[in-house]
């Protein structure tokens, strides 16, 4: 397998941990955002969050909220986004789940612009669920 992030699970690429539990880890971004921009990635390669099963997500939750602490406490930050894009429409560059934790000091970091939609919720609702 080609991927860049499945390369820093086994080493073979070396990255600056943060944090590591059995099944996930949280390094430095290498484009951050802002100081202290963290990836946090299963170990195991998926590419879209819903393939990963309950022991993955486990794992990468606890990671999060290591990794969300140890920036909180280090770097005295008190907000910061978590962020998680599934396939290239949803701005995903590389194809192996990762979670952003990009720290806001200011306005640097992620900027979203929210555009809202006009949509019947109830006849949506029926659809998904019936």
């Amino acid at each position: 397998m080609d991927c860049i992030f499945c390369k820093f699970v086994t080493g073979e690429i070396p990255v600056k941990k943060l944090y590591e539990n059995e099944g996930a880890v949280a390094f430095l971004d290498i484009s951050p955002l802002s100081k202290g921009h963290s990836l946090v990635i299963p170990k195991k390669h998926f590419v879209k969050s819903f393939e990963m099963d309950s022991q993955a997500w486990a794992s990468v939750a606890d990671a999060i909220s290591q990794t969300s602490k140890l920036l909180v406490e280090k770097l005295g930050i008190k907000d910061y986004n978590i962020l998680q894009n599934n396939g290239k429409l949803a701005h995903q560059e590389v194809q192996h789940v990762h979670f952003h934790i990009i720290p806001k000091t200011d306005s640097s970091g992620l900027e979203i612009k929210w555009n809202p939609i006009k949509i019947d919720t109830d006849s949506l609702f029926k659809f998904l669920v019936e």
